[in-house]
């Protein structure tokens, strides 16, 4: 990835919801006029979440890298700089880097009451590797 990002790289994530190295920058926080959150996240190659979803939907704007967005009995879908994509509501899925290369995209989180992501089980090596295996990037 190239070295000349738009926002910094921002804190690692430790919260046992990704795999690999991934890293958050918020950018905007939840106020009296935006029911959402703003965070870039760069996902170093190999890192991806886990499972999730969100209760109101989510939208991804990547802006270095290539990876991967995937909807839970679906085939995987690369995502790479300039996609952006529309998450519905309630759809489980997980998204991430290649393994060999990293990506970095802005998520849109909206919140429903008090709640804007349910972390559900990891990508199994065995799904990540079919993943990688079948979409080279």
């Amino acid at each position: 990835m190239e070295t000349n990002t738009i926002f910094p790289k921002g804190d690692k994530l430790t919260n046992g919801y990704f795999t690999g190295d991934a890293f958050l920058k918020p950018l905007l926080a939840r106020d009296k006029n935006n029911d959402f959150v703003i965070g870039s996240v760069t996902f170093e190659p190999g890192a991806r979440t886990n499972w999730h979803t969100h209760p109101k939907g989510q939208v991804l704007i990547v802006t270095e890298g290539q990876g991967f967005y995937q909807e839970k009995g679906k085939p995987a879908r690369i995502i790479k700089k300039g996609d952006v994509v529309n998450i519905p509501e309630n759809t489980e899925h997980w998204h991430g880097a290649a393994a060999e290369i990293g990506m970095i995209h802005i998520a849109i989180t909206h919140f429903k009451d008090d709640v804007n992501v349910v972390w559900l089980q990891p990508v199994s090596a065995e799904e990540y590797g079919e993943v990688n295996k079948n979409n080279k990037p």
